[in-house]
């Protein structure tokens, strides 16, 4: 584990202290335990699930055959 020092204002490292001492751990493991939760919601963030994203897009498109509309479209482009 690496040591990391940082610098917070006194009223959050005596909410810290605190809350360490009511749940009767150390206040360091408070502090791991709030950046694992910070990572795991930023990278749910940053990377959408795949599976959800094809669900809510499933059947957007309502105009017959997409891949005859992209080909026609591409056709388009190679003409001009």
């Amino acid at each position: 584990m690496t040591r990391t020092l940082i610098n917070i204002p006194e009223e959050d490292k005596q909410w810290l202290d605190d809350a360490a001492r009511e749940r009767q751990v150390p206040m360091t493991e408070l502090v791991r335990e709030a950046v694992r939760e910070y990572r795991v919601r930023q990278e749910s963030i940053r990377r959408p699930d795949l599976a959800a994203a094809l669900r809510r897009s499933s059947g957007v498109w309502r105009k017959g055959d997409g891949l005859a509309w992209q080909e026609h479209l591409r056709d388009e482009w190679e003409r001009s």
